[in-house]
């Protein structure tokens, strides 16, 4: 074979290496892989996603809990309408009850335009749930309603009141219904978080709409 062919074989099988390579690290992407974080995350139409949804127990460590649990998830709306959270349910039918900053029942969380909600947590707004039945480290069914008519279901991680999310947890006793005055309905009162609120996770939140 002459030189010139040589040459020719080998840049063409070095040509061939140089595509595979490119094919298999296009397809050990994450976007490829369409790998998840390791705490739920959900979407809404265009406009709303949830992130990092927690159901956060006692101190337990593992094992099965039956007893109160706060629910934990940042909602962000790029809409140019606020989003009216109603209700979260967990596990097989548990009903969360949303209360402000304060502790003072609300009957619904506002989501703003272009803003974002952040549950859970010292100076935030709250979703308790009285009692449930879950699995600490595992995940639990976790839906989410809104005044629109739209719902999402997904697995929401179990963690207990440690790490991460230490103080997180539910105080000692069971969440109490929010109650209301005759003909007085509960509040319903727009929460933001600020941008630069940490959440569990070590993230920071901004506000939607501003990537």
């Amino acid at each position: 074979m002459s030189r010139s062919l040589r040459r020719g074989s080998i840049a063409a099988i070095a040509a061939l290496a140089i595509v595979s390579l490119s094919s298999c690290a296009a397809g050990n992407t994450p976007e490829t892989l369409e790998i998840k974080p390791d705490n739920a995350s959900a979407t809404l139409g265009t406009t709303l996603r949830l992130n990092n949804i927690v159901v956060v127990t006692g101190d337990e460590s593992s094992g099965e809990h039956t007893g109160p649990a706060n629910v934990t998830v940042n909602i962000s709306n790029t809409g140019t309408e606020p989003a009216e959270l109603q209700s979260i349910t967990v596990g097989n039918g548990a009903g969360a009850v949303f209360a402000d900053d304060k502790g003072a029942p609300l009957s619904s969380i506002v989501v703003p335009a272009g803003g974002a909600v952040l549950l859970g947590g010292s100076g935030n707004p709250s979703a308790k749930v009285a009692s449930v039945s879950v699995n600490v480290g595992g995940f639990v069914p976790t839906a989410f309603a809104f005044k629109d008519g739209s719902k999402v279901e997904t697995q929401a991680a179990v963690s207990p009141n440690k790490g991460l999310y230490k103080g997180w947890g539910p105080a000692a006793g069971p969440a109490a219904a929010p109650s209301k005055a005759a003909g007085s309905p509960a509040a319903t009162t727009p929460v933001t978080t600020p941008a630069g609120a940490t959440t569990p996770s070590g993230a920071t939140t901004t506000p939607a709409g501003t990537h």
